[in-house]
């Protein structure tokens, strides 16, 4: 308007101010002063005319023309115009647009605004603002197909094919989008994350350009991790697909629910797999389901006393009372399961494996509502309940028959079952379990008990025998250990008197060969004696017992000089004749003379 102004002003002057210039002015001088105003006024006009005319577009902008004059008057509830109506255009100017359209600017208003980015993990929020009304029941529109899609950015031709007005079913994925922004309106919700997101701020683009604003809204990706499963509950119905509700149920007796096909309106009976998603948040809400083996620890949340055993220096027991308080941990599913045992109170800790199906993840959040209610409002009120009743009742257990071999038998828990059998307790609770697990569709793999609380008088005696057992052994061992140290000491000191011994030994074996020599000897000396004697007696008897007297002094006088040599040593034999018959007269007178006696003459012929 101000360059239309600015024109008009400038023509006037061009036509009026020359006539009126002083009449002094005359000849050339005023001939050329009147040139000079005129072209300066028709200059003024030119650039007038010029920036009324020439439009230009930023490359990070749009342009959205909004028509001021010559045209007509827009249709009741409608604010974009497609037939040149007065009033925001639905066409718009691209980025990096240069254009000269005679007095477009006089005419038109144009705003220029910011492309819509729409960043990488995050989708655009589209709102029309001006279409068709939606159907009555409908929140939202309908999702533009994909071959569509570019198609149903275009102002114009959304208007034209029946877009309707209102928060749109389709969405801007990441990316760039000079969109009308007369007609769309974009809304990318943050939510603080801790990370690379420092605030929950919008970004907003509308008419009035680009802002920020603080919302509860979240436009990020739906992801779905590895392990889990997304359960889809949809509240609008896409186009050309039967949906057709149908009755799902986790087992016979077991949870029941109404579920639609993928695509259709209400929980889908199908979930999603592990990805990421761009659904509309405002028509799609996810629950995420795990389909891993997860564990429900029952632990803490009771006071347990203890009775601890101690021996003196005299082998007499000695017993002091103590309590602890066991509180429930953080990250536990429940308390320990407070039981009844042969009128005991006992309460047990226990953990139990558990696993959700993809199949029927659908099912367990449309009954209940996610996998938290089904552990609160089912499996874990199941497994205490049979718990209870598995250790108040009986368990079968397997025992000796008496004949070598064993036998099942079901009899009434005890008390010490929890030590003794806990591998049978076990197996009753999840076979009770498991029937009311696959009814919640929930698979209850394995439950595993842990401590349990038992009252320690119960225990007093078996501690009482484990330590008289473990003092005997003890006592036993040590006896051992000090025959053996005797034994050690023994054999120490026989081998330091090793060559004493030897030695003994050597000489008490010598004796022994010396008195088996001697023996030997003796025996040997009698035989001969005898033997002697029985030929003397036989000498006797043939020669007279006078005659071997004189042989036998002989001999010895013959053994005399043989072992005394030095008695005959300058030995003078004296002449002696001898003569007589067989008598020993001539032994004797040689004798005789040779010990210095007179030794009378012999005489006598021999033979």
């Amino acid at each position: 308007m101000l360059a239309l102004t600015v024109f008009l002003l400038a023509i006037l002057a061009a036509v009026v101010v020359p006539p009126r210039l002083p009449q002094a002015l005359a000849g050339d001088r005023r001939t050329a002063a009147v040139f000079a105003v005129r072209f300066v006024t028709l200059l003024i006009a030119g650039a007038a005319v010029l920036s009324t005319s020439v439009v230009r577009i930023g490359p990070s902008s749009v342009g959205v023309v909004q028509r001021l004059y010559l045209g007509g008057s827009l249709s009741a509830g409608h604010v974009i115009a497609t037939a040149g109506e007065t009033g925001f255009q639905a066409d718009i100017i691209p980025p990096g647009a240069f254009h000269i359209w005679p007095f477009y600017n006089v005419l038109n208003t144009i705003h220029e605004l910011p492309v819509v980015v729409v960043p990488n993990g995050f989708y655009g929020r589209i709102v029309a603002n001006d279409g068709e009304p939606l159907a009555e029941g409908e929140v939202m529109a309908e999702e533009w197909p994909e071959a569509e899609f570019a198609k149903f950015l275009d102002a114009e031709w959304f208007l034209q094919h029946h877009g309707k007005r209102g928060l749109q079913l389709s969405i801007l994925k990441p990316g760039v989008y000079p969109l009308n922004l007369a007609l769309f309106s974009v809304r990318i919700g943050y939510e603080k994350n801790g990370r690379d997101i420092t605030d929950s701020v919008d970004d907003v683009y509308s008419i009035e350009g680009k802002k920020r604003e603080n919302t509860p809204l979240t436009t990020a990706i739906t992801r779905v991790p590895a392990g889990t499963v997304g359960v889809v509950r949809s509240t609008v119905a896409r186009r050309g697909i039967d949906c057709v509700t149908h009755t799902a149920s986790t087992d016979v007796g077991g949870l029941t629910a109404e579920v639609v096909p993928m695509g259709c309106k209400g929980i889908w009976r199908t979930s999603l797999p592990p990805n990421d998603y761009y659904l509309n948040r405002d028509a799609y809400d996810v629950t995420l389901v795990s389909t891993r083996v997860t564990t429900l620890e029952f632990k803490g949340g009771f006071v347990r006393r203890f009775l601890d055993l101690k021996v003196d220096a005299k082998g007499d027991f000695q017993q002091t009372e103590r309590s602890a308080n066991f509180s429930v941990p953080d990250g536990a599913a429940d308390s320990a399961v407070n039981t009844k045992v042969e009128g005991w109170e006992i309460p047990q800790e226990l953990r139990a494996i558990v696993q959700i199906t993809p199949e029927n993840a659908p099912i367990v959040v449309a009954a209940v509502g996610g996998q938290d209610q089904v552990d609160q409002r089912i499996v874990i009120p199941a497994i205490r309940s049979h718990v209870r009743n598995v250790y108040g009742s009986e368990i079968a257990v397997t025992e000796p028959d008496g004949a070598g071999g064993t036998r099942e038998i079901r009899r009434p828990t005890r008390v010490l079952d929890t030590i003794d059998h806990r591998v049978e307790l076990e197996n009753a609770i999840l076979d009770r379990a498991r029937v009311d697990g696959r009814r919640a569709g929930v698979d209850i793999k394995e439950i595993r008990l842990g401590e349990s609380a038992i009252p320690p008088e119960l225990l007093l005696a078996r501690q009482r025998e484990q330590l008289a057992g473990q003092l005997k052994a003890a006592y036993i061992q040590e006896q051992t250990s000090q025959e053996q140290r005797q034994k050690t000491e023994q054999a120490r000191a026989t081998a330091d008197q090793q060559r004493d011994l030897v030695k003994a030994q050597i000489a008490v074996k010598t004796a022994q060969l010396a008195q088996d020599r001697r023996q030997a000897e003796g025996h040997a000396e009698r035989l001969f004696l005898e033997e002697q004697a029985a030929g003397q007696t036989a000498q006797a008897n043939v020669l007279g017992k006078d005659s071997v007297l004189r042989l036998r002094e002989l001999e010895l006088v013959l053994t005399l000089l043989r072992d005394n040599p030095q008695i005959v040593t300058g030995l003078k034999l004296p002449s002696v004749w001898v003569s007589g018959s067989n008598g020993l007269e001539g032994t004797a007178a040689v004798l005789g003379a040779f010990l210095g006696g007179a030794v009378p003459e012999a005489r006598g012929l021999g033979k």
